[in-house]
Order: structure tokens, then C-alpha cells, then sequence
């Protein structure tokens, strides 16, 4: 009786995992492999200042607080969402080739700290009072290309994890719409960035294999390669001497 019953149960394992192995839709026995990813993104600028970004800067118009001295420049995170497609290349068990192209809707805010400034009494007796914190919104409208080597550990029933490291192309698709203020004051210049650069980036992630599908949630960290920053003669320009974006991005992918 012992015997049957470890025979049943063995043969239910054997059984189970080679169901188990088929699951997925047999995503991984083909050489293309087509899907489509969602993404919540939180991106902040990593800001390098110049030696002398605390001078006030020169506005004849005495614009409050611009003309005051800089305390602190930094950029808190901003969230966005993407939306993509999924192209992978199946080179063996371990390796893959991958490409993402989506787009990416993600604000970034560069964050302007300045000294209190006395209030002004106005000729009509009301006090006019400043702000000591300016906040500049960079609106981006993304299309982005990552294109990456995929390295998978062997899979195990209807799991498996794998590291992605690779480059990204980026290009602002609506930037040419927030670049005039030649009217403004200096308190409303815009902080302008370049339409275009390249990242590098790393992440891990986990494919979940189902019975038609495999999902795989992902989080990865890019870093621009080079200064983004458009240098103009403003306030918010001035002071920063290189401006680089860190994003780090949350997928669920699914193929």
C-alpha cells in the first residue's frame, strides 16, 4: 500500500512540474517574444552648483526673490506614469535581449531656496510680502528607448529572476512648446532642459509564469549620462552647473 502511495505521489510531482514548465503560453521556446509593460516612475535631478551659485543675481528690476542670495537648490522626487511595448530576443536559457520603447509622462521640479526679504510697504499703505521658495516645473512628455541585456537564472517550476542592465535614448516630444519666455520677468523664466540624452541603466526583476502569460514586475535605476541642463543667462540657470536626471522606474511587464 506504502509503495502505490509513493508511486501515486511521485508520479503526481513528475506530473505537476511538467504542467508547471508548460505554463506561460511558451513565451520562452520562441525566438521573438512580443508584450507590453506599465510603468510608475519617480524622477528627481541630481544638481552639481557652480562655486559662486549664492551670488544674487544682477535683475534691474530688483525681481523678489531672485535678487536675493540662494540658500539651497535641490529637486524632490516627482512621480509619472509610462505606458510600452515589450521586444525580446531569446539568445539561450540564460540570455536575452530586450527592448522597451515607451512613452513617459513625468514631471521633474528644481526647487529654488532664498533668504527672507523685508516686506515692502506699497504707496497705497499695503505691505507686500515675498516668497522665499520658488519651485521650477519641468513638464516632460517622454519617448524613451531601452535596449538591454536581459541575464535569467534557469527557472524553477513557474519562477525566475534576472538582472538588466543596458542604455536608453530619451527625447522630449513636446519641448519645443516650453521653451519662450523672452516676454517674462526674471521671477518667470523657465528652467530649461535638452530635448534629447542618453542613460544607463540597471535593475532586477522576477518572471511570474501563468497559464497563458508570464508577468514580470521590474525595478530598475537610470542615471543620465551627460548634463541636461540649457544654459541661458536666468536666475534659475545660472547657479547650476550641471543637471543630471535619476529615475527610477517600476514595471509590470507582460508577455
Amino acid at each position: 500500500m506504502i509503495k502505490k502511495l509513493s508511486l501515486i505521489i511521485l508520479f503526481f510531482a513528475i506530473s505537476t512540474t511538467t504542467f508547471a514548465q508548460n505554463w506561460g503560453g511558451g513565451v520562452d521556446d520562441e525566438d521573438w517574444s512580443w508584450g507590453f509593460n506599465f510603468q510608475y516612475i519617480s524622477a528627481e535631478f541630481k544638481i552639481l552648483k557652480k562655486a559662486n551659485w549664492q551670488t544674487p543675481y544682477p535683475d534691474p528690476l530688483n525681481a523678489r526673490p531672485v535678487t536675493s542670495t540662494p540658500i539651497s537648490i535641490s529637486s524632490p522626487p516627482s512621480q509619472g506614469f509610462g505606458l510600452g511595448f515589450v521586444m525580446n530576443r531569446n539568445i539561450n536559457n540564460n540570455f536575452d535581449i530586450r527592448a522597451t520603447p515607451s512613452l513617459i509622462f513625468s514631471d521633474r521640479v528644481v526647487r529654488y531656496e532664498y533668504e527672507a526679504t523685508a516686506p515692502e510697504v506699497l504707496p497705497n499703505g499695503e505691505t507686500k510680502t515675498y516668497p522665499t521658495s520658488i519651485d521650477k516645473k519641468i513638464q516632460a512628455s517622454m519617448f524613451e528607448f531601452p535596449l538591454g541585456l536581459k541575464v535569467k537564472s534557469n527557472r524553477m517550476n513557474n519562477f525566475r529572476a534576472y538582472w538588466l542592465g543596458g542604455v536608453k535614448y530619451s527625447m522630449d516630444i513636446a519641448s519645443r512648446r516650453k521653451t519662450f519666455d523672452d516676454d517674462e520677468t526674471a521671477i518667470n523664466k523657465l528652467l530649461k532642459t535638452k530635448r534629447s540624452y542618453l542613460s544607463y541603466e540597471t535593475g532586477i526583476g522576477f518572471d511570474l509564469y501563468f497559464e497563458y502569460f508570464k508577468m514580470s514586475p521590474e525595478i530598475k535605476l537610470a542615471y543620465s549620462t551627460n548634463d541636461l541642463l540649457l544654459h541661458d543667462d536666468t536666475a534659475f540657470a545660472n547657479p547650476i552647473d550641471k543637471l543630471k536626471l535619476r529615475q527610477l522606474t517600476f514595471s509590470l511587464i507582460f508577455q
